[in-house]
């Protein structure tokens, strides 16, 4: 059964005009390696901590701003939002088509919320918390080419043609701000679109950035913005001491307008200015240790790294069931190509090893957890494949070839072909980021041996479900298991409202 919402009654859970108030017993286990008898053994002790939640209930109007407006995943997602908002069908080949969220987790997948009368009852997952509705959203963003959103829509040849022109009314009017464009940075086939940059030096853009956000938030009277990273894929930066390993030295080469500050960056430390959510929805490095600790300082929401939208995804689910089940994968093999500006810009070798990166290191969690399987230090053998193809356009093919060691010496294949619209399948992803964001900032908590509340981390590894290199605080360890990124962050929401984990026991059925 399927309700559309409901509310929890609960001696730990109090609702006000305002906030929802819940105290939740978070159940741990802590491991000790202790001596007994002169021989050393670890022993696991359950451990409980009392947490206090209280999460803001009044949704604000949220402005989005797109950095690659005008990009295929940019013109995608604002085109869908308007079609649904506007209630928009149109014609294929096949059928007449409705607009609607698929792919989004928050908008199209569902929870379980408990069972009535021998039947599994299940709710929207945006039903645990008040969350912004996708349709009220306000969009504007940078681009360094100037086309309107139209035009941006035709030029990418996501949407169907009859699609595109009812949308073409809404959209011809919605043109990028100048972007940011240094061709250091992204392969230089990019040149012809550059167009529309801001000039100047460094903190002349980081400025105009932060002049830019704040006229977007007046004009369009939006109580938050949030900002978002869907522009080209950058070469990773140089990391040193001196140049951006530190607060002080990353706005100290800003001063003196240091060539190795990317545009990624730039953004960021404008967004981290305002205390406005900067989200990196691309492979590089525009986390550098300076912007990181600046955002800590300024608590100021960060994260990423790179929607996890196709290939990426099918691997943290079937390496996570591998390896889970006692199969040992040895060769994960991985070829793609696209023919968008994002596998056009990949083709230039700086722009792909930053995608190359962060394709790679997925499975490293799963590998690490099962010391039955692999050696300290052992992996499996893992190569990536991109090729630009000019002819499939948006519709990238992935393909893939995973070896496994299984019973008594013998091998198991298995091998993927996975055609992926990639913009319609990022599209909703992106969605999914600003709104958990954005939720995210109304939420405070603390432990029963704190004193004050506060907010969560401003390295949001509540994101990292929809990112392939998910950011995590120092010293925090790296999930990229899609199961365990999608348990933790419905159970935190569950959490806010007093619902214990779902545990999948079903003892009053046993």
């Amino acid at each position: 059964m399927f309700i559309e919402s409901f509310k929890v009654e609960s001696p730990n859970v109090k609702y006000t005009e305002s906030e929802i108030e819940s105290v939740y017993n978070y159940e741990t286990t802590e491991l000790v390696h202790e001596n007994k008898n002169g021989t050393y053994q670890w022993v696991v002790k359950p451990k409980t901590v009392k947490y206090e939640f209280k999460t803001n209930t009044r949704v604000p109007k949220l402005g989005v701003m797109l950095v690659g407006w005008g990009g295929n995943n940019g013109s995608t997602l604002t085109g869908g939002v308007i079609a649904n908002r506007e209630g928009i069908s149109w014609a294929t080949k096949d059928k007449i088509e409705k607009a609607n969220y698929f792919g989004s987790l928050t908008q199209a997948s569902a929870i379980r919320v408990g069972s009535f009368q021998g039947e599994e009852i299940y709710a929207p997952f945006k039903s645990l918390l008040p969350m912004v509705n996708p349709d009220d959203i306000v969009f504007g963003g940078w681009d360094i080419s100037n086309l309107n959103l139209a035009d941006a829509m035709a030029r990418a040849k996501v949407f169907d043609i009859d699609l595109q022109k009812q949308l073409r009314p809404y959209m011809e009017s919605m043109v990028p701000l100048p972007g940011i464009y240094d061709p250091d940075f992204i392969a230089a086939n990019q040149g012809d679109r550059a167009n529309n940059v801001i000039k100047g030096t460094k903190k002349e853009q980081v400025q105009q950035i932060i002049k830019d956000i704040k006229e977007f938030k007046e004009k369009s009277k939006v109580d938050r913005v949030v900002v978002l990273w869907t522009a080209n894929t950058e070469r990773y930066s140089n990391v040193a001491v001196g140049l951006n390993d530190t607060e002080e030295n990353l706005l100290a080469s800003l001063d003196r307008n240091e060539a190795e500050i990317s545009p990624s960056t730039l953004f960021a430390i404008a967004c981290v200015m305002e205390n406005v959510p900067f989200i990196n929805g691309s492979p590089q490095n525009t986390f550098v240790p300076g912007l990181i600790d600046l955002a800590i300082r300024r608590n100021s929401l960060i994260g990423g790294d790179d929607f996890k939208s196709g290939q990426t995804k099918m691997k943290s689910v079937l390496v996570d069931f591998l390896v889970g089940a006692g199969i040992k994968p040895t060769s994960i093999v991985s070829y793609n190509h696209l023919g968008n500006n994002d596998g056009m810009n990949l083709s230039a070798p700086q722009t792909f090893r930053s995608k190359e990166i962060s394709k790679s290191n997925v499975v490293d969690d799963m590998v690490n957890s099962n010391a039955i399987l692999y050696e300290p230090g052992e992996h499996p053998d893992h190569v990536v494949v991109i090729k630009y193809v000019p002819y499939v356009g948006d519709s990238k093919r992935a393909m893939d070839e995973y070896t496994s060691e299984i019973f008594m010496g013998g091998k198991n294949t298995i091998v993927l072909h996975n055609t992926c619209e990639d913009s319609l399948l990022a599209a909703p992803i992106i969605l999914d980021l600003v709104l958990l964001a954005e939720l995210s900032t109304r939420i405070q908590f603390k432990a029963e041996d704190e004193g004050k509340f506060h907010s969560f981390h401003p390295v949001a590894t509540i994101l990292s479900y929809l990112t392939k290199a998910p950011l995590v605080p120092p010293g925090t360890p790296v999930v990229n298991a899609l199961s365990k990124q999608r348990a933790m962050l419905e159970n935190i929401m569950r959490a806010c409202v007093g619902l214990a984990p779902e545990n999948n026991m079903i003892l009053e059925y046993k």
